[in-house]
């Protein structure tokens, strides 16, 4: 699965990874290494993060379902 950011998005995520390793490494972090880096956390956590969204939208549709009946019966 290959997910891909909108450029405004990556442009904040890069901005904040070079703000990252600026404030906490002392180390100055070019475009290219942000990019690499950003694309690296994306390909290694983005189908993981993604999955586990769509379990926490299944799990909440399905609480919904199991409550169906009392939702929408009418004595």
């Amino acid at each position: 699965m290959k997910i891909d950011l909108d450029e405004a998005r990556q442009a904040d995520f890069k901005v904040q990874l070079q703000h990252h390793f600026r404030t906490e490494f002392d180390e100055s972090l070019s475009d290219f290494r942000a990019d690499q880096l950003l694309a690296l956390a994306v390909a290694a956590l983005g189908p993981a993060i993604y999955n586990q969204a769509v379990q926490d939208v299944r799990a909440h549709f399905q609480t919904k379902l199991d409550d169906l009946e009392g939702e929408v019966y009418f004595p």
